[in-house]
């Protein structure tokens, strides 16, 4: 079992800490929900214990599929180990269906189904609100070179259909989601990060209810609940 040492950093769902193995990190997930860049923000208690089962839950199954992740263990309620990243400043996030921004952005009708999975990039910045950028511009903030864009492309195209299976299996569509990326000691680009209702929009396939963050976002309702549903809909299928 590794040991918790100091604080190393602290984002807006969760804190990372040294262990003693330099290579590996101790994850605590925060009880709140965050929305608008961290402009919208509430202390919500059980929310770190929900997402991070729920997102221990989804990496065991990719491992399962053969894609490769930071996770290493879940070892709490709240928190697990993931080997260090060295993280790669972008949001890749893939649209199954158009919502969110995409239907603002070009007046798609939400829930259209697209003709085939769409990966866009945003320059991870918060003082900037995140914007979306092409391949080029990722080139020429020296963020990633053409070979790694590609592959970071086709590594999410690859978890898509993964997840799309994963989710599938609970009853639930993909509609979209956002993944990170980092590079291990290894220097192997793989994924990082979390999967869970705050970094996906899904829906139910049978009646297109929302179970996902969108419902704090949108101020629909409490989020606890549907992010248990999503959970008790994973453990129902172990």
């Amino acid at each position: 079992m590794s040991e918790k040492l100091e604080l190393v950093y602290e984002g807006k769902a969760k804190k990372l800490f040294q262990t003693e193995n330099p290579n590996i990190l101790w994850v605590e997930y925060l009880g709140q929900a965050t929305a608008l860049n961290g402009k919208k923000k509430d202390i919500i208690e059980g929310k770190g214990e929900l997402n991070n089962k729920i997102t221990s839950t989804i990496f065991e199954r990719l491992h399962e599929k053969g894609i490769q992740t930071h996770f290493i263990k879940q070892i709490s309620e709240s928190e697990q180990l993931i080997e260090k990243m060295e993280m790669i400043p972008l949001e890749v996030v893939v649209r199954n269906i158009a919502a969110g921004s995409f239907t603002r952005r070009l007046a798609v009708e939400e829930g259209s189904v697209l003709p085939f999975p769409i990966v866009e990039f945003y320059y991870k910045e918060d003082a900037l609100d995140d914007p979306f950028i092409n391949d080029d511009h990722v080139k020429a903030l020296n963020i990633a070179t053409s070979e790694e864009i590609e592959l970071l492309k086709k590594s999410a195209l690859a978890i898509n259909q993964a997840l799309i299976t994963i989710f599938k299996e609970i009853n639930i569509r993909l509609v979209d989601f956002k993944l990170e990326f980092g590079k291990n000691v290894n220097g192997e680009i793989v994924l990082a990060d979390e999967v869970s209702p705050d970094t996906c929009r899904l829906w139910d396939a049978t009646t297109n209810e929302r179970l996902d963050k969108d419902i704090y976002r949108k101020d629909l309702g409490d989020i606890l609940p549907i992010y248990d549903e999503v959970l008790k809909r994973f453990e129902s299928t172990k």
